[in-house]
C-alpha cells in the first residue's frame, strides 16, 4: 500500500514556485564558464576567511561567493552545501555585528538558495519567512546596498511567492518595493529589468513599455560602468532577458493603431 504524502497537495504550487524567486537566468544556470569561475572565487573566499574569521570583508566576500555559486548549480545537493557554507558564515558574523546590512543581505540570499534547493520540505517552506525577515532588516539598516538589493529581493519575492495563506507572495508588495529599487537605485539595468518583466507578466502594457523605454536609456551608460569579468555573467542575464521582455511583449500585446 502507498503512504500517504507528508506534504499536504495545495503545497505543491509553493514548492514549484519556490525556485522561481531567485533564479539564475537560463542563459547562466550552469554554464561552464561562470561556474567554474564562482568555483574559484569561493575557493579563493574560504581561504581568505580562514586565515582572519573575525575580518568582515573576508566574511562578506566568502558569503557573496557562497551565493553566486549556489545561485549558478544545477545540482540541489550542490547548491545546498555551497548555500549552507554562505549562511554559516554569516551567522558567525551576525554574532559580532547584528547591524550589519551586508550580513543580512546575503544571509538572506542563500537561505533562499538553500530553501530552493531542499524543497519540497517543511524547512524550505519555514525558511521563506526568515528570508523575507533578513531582506526587511538589511533594507532598514542600508536601503542603497547592492544597487537597491534588499528593496529588489523582497520585490522579486512577493512576486512570485505564493500568496497568502499559503507564503507571503503580495502583488501590491512586489510593485512597492521593486517601485523602491528603481528609485533607490533607477541607474541599474537590474531593477529596471525586474519592473518590466513584472509588467509583462502582469500584461500591463504600457507599464511595461515605460519599464523598457528606461531600460534603454540607462543601457549604454551602464555597459560603459558596469565593465570586467566580474559583470560578464549579469550582461550575459540582461542580454537575454531584455530580449525575452521585448519579443513577448511583441507577441502578446496587439500593435497599436497606426503602427
Amino acid at each position: 500500500m502507498p503512504s500517504k504524502p507528508i506534504i499536504p497537495p495545495p503545497w505543491a504550487a509553493f514548492f514549484m514556485l519556490l525556485a522561481l524567486v531567485f533564479p539564475a537566468g537560463g542563459q547562466v544556470a550552469g554554464n561552464p564558464l561562470f561556474t567554474g569561475r564562482a568555483e574559484r572565487e569561493l575557493l579563493r573566499a574560504k581561504i581568505i576567511f580562514q586565515a582572519n574569521t573575525n575580518d568582515p570583508a573576508a566574511a562578506q566576500q566568502l558569503a557573496r561567493a557562497s551565493f553566486e555559486l549556489a545561485e549558478l548549480s544545477t545540482n540541489s545537493t550542490r547548491q545546498a552545501e555551497v548555500a549552507r557554507t554562505g549562511i554559516e558564515v554569516c551567522r558567525q558574523w551576525l554574532a559580532r555585528a547584528s547591524n550589519s546590512a551586508p550580513c543580512h543581505y546575503y544571509l538572506a540570499l542563500n537561505l533562499g538558495e538553500l530553501a530552493a534547493a531542499e524543497a519540497p520540505s517543511l524547512a524550505a517552506y519555514r525558511q521563506v519567512y526568515e528570508v523575507e525577515r533578513e531582506f526587511q532588516t538589511a533594507a532598514a539598516l542600508d536601503a542603497h546596498f547592492d544597487f537597491a538589493g534588499p528593496a529588489r529581493c523582497l520585490g522579486l519575492l512577493y512576486r512570485d511567492a505564493p500568496g497568502w495563506p499559503l507564503s507571503v507572495g503580495s502583488k501590491h508588495k512586489a510593485r512597492e518595493w521593486l517601485d523602491r529599487a528603481v528609485v533607490l537605485a533607477p541607474e541599474f539595468p537590474e531593477n529596471q529589468l525586474n519592473l518590466a518583466e513584472t509588467h509583462l507578466k502582469w500584461r500591463q502594457r504600457e507599464e511595461t513599455e515605460k519599464a523598457l523605454a528606461r531600460l534603454a536609456v540607462i543601457w549604454p551608460a551602464a555597459q560603459t560602468n558596469l565593465t570586467g569579468e566580474s559583470w560578464e555573467k549579469d550582461w550575459c542575464d540582461w542580454t537575454f532577458r531584455r530580449q525575452t521582455v521585448q519579443s513577448e511583449g511583441s507577441r502578446i500585446f496587439k500593435p497599436r493603431p497606426g503602427r
